[in-house]
């Protein structure tokens, strides 16, 4: 047998496979099936061993998975996007509990009474992932800044939740049943927020990824590899779904994953650190290399998918991401206080100025010849 490590690191021939399955332009169903099933068997009386061999059935077993044709019914949304593929469908829509959560949570936004018409619309986006109520000209503004993913529903804004929701049930305590019990709150609000927005693929990998790393934190002494997880994460959700491989926001969010989990270390390695307070230079650092780790990544994908690149990309995500992160959290306050009807009018007013600081912002950097 391997070690751990390297099982995880077959995710990449599964994935090669399942990429073959979906361009190619006949069926590899049954000669997969016949390859995985040898190699199995083989495998099993220990007549092949090695990495190799390994490698080879976890790729027949890609093929054999990415070869079996999902048809595109109700709730799923056909957009083939490669030569031969018979549809990437999206993930199923699910109970209509999720559906009517939506309804309430937009139609809560849409009640808090902002000065800025566009404050509202544009929580809807960050929220719930509806851009109908924004004006063409502020997503232009968006677009042309570079800053069109913290529109785009995206494991960014579910990362960001989680954290929130993190540090607020901070507040259980630290015991070992406390514990527990707040990765388990923790998980099933991001799956019910997950399952509420459409589950889109990238917000699928995020939830992986918290749900790995909330498994992972209750093994003491086990050190959390990070692109174990990537890798984990990457297996399991193609297990499931194999259409979404070619999907542009999989894609993206799986590249700018894996530029933070290689790339950024070394590039936040390079600040010189004195102590263990960091300071704001090194923050601003560090938030100059994670930008530069997931630009370095997706930049070829997103010029060769899109042909384009975001010019000022390092001044916009060191600006527009605080402000959304500060923007969010604000909402997200907003929204339960408003809820229970005990929402102050200084919180409305502050996620009022937020908004139109980071409308503001993006709109300076957008016009920047």
């Amino acid at each position: 047998m391997i070690e751990a490590r390297g099982i995880v690191l077959l995710s990449f021939p599964f994935a090669a496979g399942i990429v073959l399955a979906q361009i190619c332009p006949f069926s590899l169903f049954h000669p997969a099936l016949g390859v995985v099933a040898c190699l199995a068997l083989l495998a099993g009386s220990d007549v092949v061993s090695g990495k190799g061999w390994y490698a080879v059935l976890f790729f027949a077993m890609g093929v054999l998975c990415g070869a079996v044709r999902f048809p595109v019914g109700p709730g799923m949304t056909g957009a083939a996007s490669w030569p031969g593929m018979t549809g990437a469908a999206s993930w199923p829509a699910g109970p209509a509990i999720f559906r009517r959560a939506l309804e309430r949570s937009d139609a809560l936004i849409r009640s808090i009474p902002f000065r800025d018409g566009q404050t509202g619309a544009l929580l809807r986006a960050l929220l719930t992932g509806q851009r109908d109520g924004l004006p063409r000209e502020t997503i232009e503004c968006f677009r042309s800044a570079g800053a069109s993913h913290i529109l785009a529903l995206s494991g960014l804004h579910l990362g960001i939740i989680y954290l929130l929701l993190g540090r607020f049930l901070k507040l259980m305590g630290n015991g070992r049943a406390m514990s527990l019990l707040r990765s388990a709150l923790l998980v099933s609000a991001c799956t019910f927020f997950a399952l509420m927005t459409g589950a889109a693929p990238s917000i699928v990998r995020a939830l992986l990824f918290i749900a790995l790393n909330e498994i992972l934190s209750h093994r003491p002494g086990r050190r959390r590899d990070p692109l174990s997880v990537w890798c984990c994460a990457l297996m399991l959700q193609l297990s499931f779904a194999p259409w979404v491989i070619a999907s542009p926001g999989f894609q993206l969010s799986y590249l700018a994953m894996l530029g933070i989990f290689t790339l950024f270390p070394r590039m936040d390695a390079w600040f010189p650190v004195k102590g263990r307070v960091r300071g704001p230079v090194h923050r601003i650092w560090s938030s100059m290399a994670l930008s530069i780790s997931c630009q370095v990544f997706t930049a070829p994908l997103v010029w060769l998918r899109f042909g384009t690149f975001p010019k000022y990309f390092l001044i916009t995500n060191l600006l527009a991401l605080p402000l959304t992160s500060a923007l969010m959290l604000g909402a997200v306050s907003c929204l339960l206080l408003y809820a229970a009807g005990i929402c102050p009018s200084w919180l409305i007013n502050s996620v009022d100025y937020l908004s139109g600081l980071l409308i503001g912002t993006l709109g300076t950097i957008a016009s920047i010849p």
